[in-house]
């Protein structure tokens, strides 16, 4: 009988137990650094529906003119308004993807003005506690603002 010469070599216990422990380490480290910013994640996020409900009232505005009026509100982007000025041209669909107007991060209703005292529409995210103005968690995120 031949005997085959082994060549390859594998991990110790105690290599295995080392890594495991570095990892262990870096876990401990970023995953609380990461999840302690679920607030900043939510403004992120709320930012960019803002900025997506923005490109959508643009859309509905080069098809008819004129921006929803405040109380035709952000609906008038899922389906025809039919209170105030009438549309001639609303785009079959609507201007969502979803077919529904999203809600905020922290599951609030957008704040939308038409005509605004910013520009010619306002859009807010009310923050955490729904409520104007606030601090921190509780900001009010407004399409008017960029950072």
């Amino acid at each position: 009988m031949k005997k085959i010469k082994r060549t390859e070599r594998g991990f110790t216990l105690i290599e295995l137990m080392v890594v495991i422990v570095i990892l262990g380490i870096l876990a401990g480290l970023i995953v609380p650094r990461i999840m302690g910013r679920p607030d900043e994640a939510r403004q992120a996020k709320a930012r960019l529906q803002i900025e997506s409900l923005d490109t959508a009232l643009k859309l509905y505005k080069l098809d008819n003119g004129n921006y929803p009026t405040t109380e035709q509100g952000l609906q008038a982007l899922v389906e025809a308004p039919s209170t105030g000025t009438p549309v001639k041209n609303w785009r079959q669909g609507g201007y969502l993807e979803k077919g529904k107007v999203p809600k905020d991060p922290w599951d609030n209703e957008f704040v939308y003005i038409s005509p605004g005292s910013h520009g010619e529409y306002d859009l807010t995210s009310r923050g955490a506690d729904g409520e104007p103005g606030g601090e921190a968690k509780n900001k009010d995120i407004n399409s008017w603002e960029s950072e």
